[in-house]
């Protein structure tokens, strides 16, 4: 038997490790059973290249939970070490960098959760454990070694009596983490950290129903016996060649990640480079709403198949956060604890190779199955337009899928929109104009009239197409989206020809005066239009610059710029000169019954624009029953 004392200088090394390296006790189980990982992965290494003459067999990871001893067993089959490689990796050079972390990092560390960067994920056991013991036997059948140390310097090491190769690792588990030892505690860790590790791993048995012989009668209990309860997936679908998987195998490992997902993804992209860097990875794209605010944080970061955290922000771009699935790379740096992304040019060129692979699938299944892409299109194009808002080279790149709906239910890339509109719709400036709705029921009237003068109108009603419109503005040539009710149809695409007004200048001062006197609503400002005898009287427009800021502002930024707060509700009152019905006002004697005509004309106008509510409604149906009679 040999005792020592571990060479370090600080004497309470381990209250240190437990106060400043880890601040998420429940990690010690991940850090442990990955260990045990890596050591069997290193033996299958060195038996298939010769250098270990030993068989490899079927190894698995045991996790054995002793309530009433208090311990709690992590068991391998791997590697295994000698006396020196405990002498060397457990002694020396853990808590050589513990002490070395601990000196350069002791102001600063506190609760930044820190872990697995200077070999410490062993000694992680002590967050849980007043006593750590392994017993472990090399694969180069030298004698089997057991060491122990109760969380001081101090350690004792001796041979054991161990027959078969591996570690064990047996922790004591202290008063303040009984919590460790239950059976639920461990099968909630060990399936948040270590469901897809690559070795299996077993906890506990389980009863598995067999077939019934054939000559069991009906009403004869299936036989059954027990079986390894082996908790984890060590092949998961993102390890495998998309070659080798069927949509079938896509579709279980999506029911496998989210068991409570009942609904099914609308399709998948299967991430698979190993150069400049290593990932793999499939991303899922599921029903999406126009809510902004839909659930984040459903995409799992892994390396080499352990779990590392689900806030992939940086490493994913924003707008893909949306998105579900799996993320591996053993090549995004993390910070020792494995649980925070340190920004650097690795993880810059994962992300913008995600973003180019996204837009490269999309742009596939779009050529593929056009058909089946754009009845797609509204579960998935919040997540498009947010990448084309905020993605440059998405933005780019989305030309050849992105689509622009019409409110008859066509659909086109832009580039057939402007080719489809151009004639039709380019202003006596030379500007093509885009006319668009939000709301099919609420704006019907104007869609029917920019119809009549044979215009497509888009439907655009995702809560960001307002900030969208603006980049496309900016970025294609002589084009300009106007809403249909931004203005009277004439003017939102004016051509060269102009309508002669019926009334005389004297005649239209009168007329704007007696209306803005009637008229006490001051959110409307009365503009007088020359236009066909058969347009409206009097239609309610939003300027589409102050409306469409008003809804930028609402979902970030917009409004925002000009230092404003919230802005108000304005409209403008086109008045057509050459209706008859506004020449009556002119002509009408008696003030009462004017006062009733523009009343009763501009809340038809506003029950067009599904403005007229409450009161207002109550009285406008009360006066045209009268009207009526």
């Amino acid at each position: 038997m040999a005792t020592g004392k571990i060479n370090v200088s600080v004497d309470n090394i381990f209250p240190l490790i437990k106060k400043f390296l880890y601040s998420d006790h429940e990690i010690f189980l991940r850090e442990l059973v990955s260990n045990a990982t890596d050591a069997t992965l290193k033996l299958k290494h060195l038996t298939s290249i010769g250098e270990a003459k030993v068989e490899y067999g079927n190894p698995i990871i045991e996790i054995k939970a002793d309530k009433e001893g208090k311990k709690l067993h992590i068991i391998d089959q791997g590697l295994g070490m000698t006396e020196d490689e405990v002498k060397k990796y457990i002694n020396e050079v853990a808590f050589s960098g513990a002490e070395e972390f601990l000196n350069k990092y002791e102001d600063t560390a506190k609760d930044s959760g820190i872990i697995g960067h200077f070999g410490l994920g062993f000694y992680s056991a002590f967050m849980v454990a007043h006593k750590v013991e392994i017993i472990t036997k090399s694969y180069k059948d030298e004698p089997a070694v057991h060491w122990s140390c109760d969380g001081s310097p101090e350690f004792v090491m001796e041979p054991a009596e161990k027959e078969t190769r591996g570690t064990e690792i047996i922790l004591h588990i202290a008063e303040d983490s009984t919590e460790f030892l239950e059976d639920s505690k461990i099968s909630g860790l060990l399936s948040k950290y270590n469901k897809f590790m690559p070795i299996p791993i077993k906890f506990g048995m389980k009863t598995e129903t067999l077939p019934k012989p054939e000559d069991a009668k009906e009403d004869d209990p299936a036989p059954t016996q027990e079986v390894d309860n082996i908790i984890n997936n060590p092949n998961p679908a993102w390890t495998k060649q998309p070659a080798d998987l069927e949509a079938k195998d896509y579709q279980e490992f999506y029911r496998e990640l989210y068991p409570m997902q009942f609904e099914e993804p609308l399709f998948n992209i299967h991430l698979n480079v190993d150069y400049p860097f290593n990932l793999t990875g499939i991303l899922y794209f599921p029903k999406l709403t126009n809510d902004l605010n839909v659930q984040k944080d459903k995409i799992q970061l892994y390396q080499n198949q352990v779990f590392v955290t689900d806030n992939v922000e940086g490493i994913v771009p924003e707008f893909l956060t949306m998105l579900r699935g799996v993320i591996d790379s053993p090549d995004i740096p993390l910070n020792v604890s494995r649980s925070y992304l340190q920004a650097d040019g690795a993880v810059k060129k994962i992300s913008s190779y995600i973003t180019r692979k996204v837009a490269d699938k999309l742009n596939s299944l779009f050529k593929n199955n056009r058909e089946d892409f754009e009845a797609k299109w509204n579960d998935i194009k919040i997540v498009i337009e947010y990448g084309m808002l905020s993605e440059d080279k998405f933005f780019d790149k989305a030309d050849k899928f992105a689509l622009y709906p019409t409110v008859d239910g066509s659909y086109f890339t832009y580039d057939e929109l402007l080719e489809k509109i151009k004639d039709a719709q380019t202003d006596k400036d030379g500007k093509t104009i885009i006319l668009y709705a939000s709301d099919k029921e609420a704006q019907h009237s104007y869609i029917e009239t920019a119809k009549a003068k044979g215009y497509e109108v888009l439907l655009l009603d995702s809560p960001i197409i307002g900030h969208l419109m603006q980049k496309l503005e900016g970025s294609k040539e002589n084009i300009s989206f106007a809403r249909v009710d931004a203005d009277h149809i004439d003017k939102l695409i004016q051509k060269e020809e102009t309508q002669i007004s019926k009334l005389s200048d004297e005649e239209k001062e009168t007329l704007k005066k007696e209306l803005e006197e009637a008229i006490t609503d001051k959110s409307f400002t009365v503009q007088l239009e020359a236009m066909d005898s058969d347009a409206s009287p009097f239609t309610i427009t939003e300027p589409e610059f102050m409306r469409r800021m008003k809804e930028m502002q609402q979902t970030g930024g917009g409004g925002g710029m000009f230092g404003m707060g919230a802005m108000p509700d304005m409209y403008n009152l086109i008045v057509n000169t050459n209706h008859p019905l506004v020449s009556e006002f002119l002509n009408t004697k008696t003030a009462k019954k004017k006062e009733r005509l523009i009343n009763q004309s501009l809340d038809l106008a506003k029950l067009s624009k599904g403005l007229l509510k409450g009161k207002a409604l109550t009285e406008f149906i009360k006066r045209s029953y009268e009207m009526v009679k």
